[in-house]
């Protein structure tokens, strides 16, 4: 499934321009290179839960989306869409439905890893054929910069705030792309857009045209709650990577293959240092935080690589 890009950019936009998400988002990016993965012939069911994605881009009677779309609760993605896939399957037996639908839910990981895990573990263990993205942007930004379980070990939030006696979120990141693994479903793929999208864009097609359930992990930076300078979006997305802070890899039919291997794998600060939300780390009498992250950067990447067979 190799990535033709002149192909991929002739393909119709699924997510228009005209949104409301900030500048220097990764939600829109993420959104829009996973869905020019879906054949121009077929059409689309998209569900996406609560959240900055949703707020920005349906605002009655306002859509950026040109496919079929439903707003459901925080924790309601994984089941409003596997009912939509289910009604779907009894339509097309009976004759009632000719055309090619998939069926695609969006959410953050305050709707994903918190909120909304019961109905998308409940989804992917039934079978459904769809697909569950979760654009990781590290806390519930749309209500306010709050800790979730996918925020970063010390990073500055309005529940987590950084200060004299606790410095930051004190416990590390789930690591929910394992936990979807574990679940023994046919795809799941953890992802960002970076490069020339090639990584992003193989595993949603992989995704999407793989029968059954499948899970995206997708790093998605957010400019308003980790304070970077817009510009820097696809800077801090390589550092993430570069400093296996977020791994790429894929779990097809339960083998473990890493899709991209840093030449030089980078020091955890380089990925921490733009972001306004980790400046009390570089405080002299912070050094220690970061040497501590390293160290836990370092184990869950020395145990991803030993599940690969690298």
């Amino acid at each position: 499934m190799a990535l033709n890009l002149r192909e991929a950019a002739k393909r119709p936009e699924r997510f228009t321009g005209g949104h409301r998400l900030c500048a220097g988002c990764g939600a829109s990016v993420t959104v829009r290179a996973v869905l020019k993965a879906l054949k121009p012939e077929d059409k689309a069911v998209i569900g996406a839960a609560t959240g900055c994605l949703e707020v920005s881009s349906f605002l009655y009677p306002y859509t950026a989306w040109k496919d079929s779309f439903i707003h459901n609760a925080f924790e309601n993605a994984g089941a409003t869409i596997s009912g939509v896939e289910a009604a779907y399957r009894v339509l097309k037996k009976k004759g009632k439905i000719d055309d090619t639908y998939k069926f695609i839910a969006f959410g953050g990981d305050g709707g994903t890893y918190d909120i909304g895990i019961q109905s998308l573990s409940g989804a992917m263990e039934r079978g459904h054929d769809m697909v569950y993205v979760c654009y990781d942007n590290g806390a519930y930004m749309n209500t306010g910069i709050q800790r979730s379980s996918a925020t970063p070990k010390y990073a500055n939030t309005t529940t987590s705030p950084a200060g004299k006696v606790v410095p930051g979120k004190q416990q590390f990141r789930k690591d929910l792309t394992q936990v979807m693994a574990a679940h023994n479903i046919p795809y799941v793929a953890q992802t960002a857009p970076f490069g020339n999208f090639s990584d992003i864009y193989q595993k949603a097609e992989k995704a999407i045209y793989t029968e059954g359930p499948a899970f995206l992990n997708v790093f998605t930076p957010c400019p308003r709650g980790w304070r970077y300078d817009t510009p820097k979006l696809m800077e801090i997305i390589k550092l993430a990577i570069d400093t296996c802070y977020w791994p790429l890899y894929e779990v097809e039919n339960g083998k473990w293959r890493l899709t991209y291997k840093p030449k030089k794998k980078l020091p955890i600060e380089d990925f921490l240092r733009p972001q306004g939300r980790f400046k009390h780390l570089f405080k002299p009498e912070n050094q220690h935080l970061i040497e501590d992250l390293q160290k836990e950067i370092d184990r869950r990447w020395e145990m991803l690589l030993e599940r690969c067979g690298e």
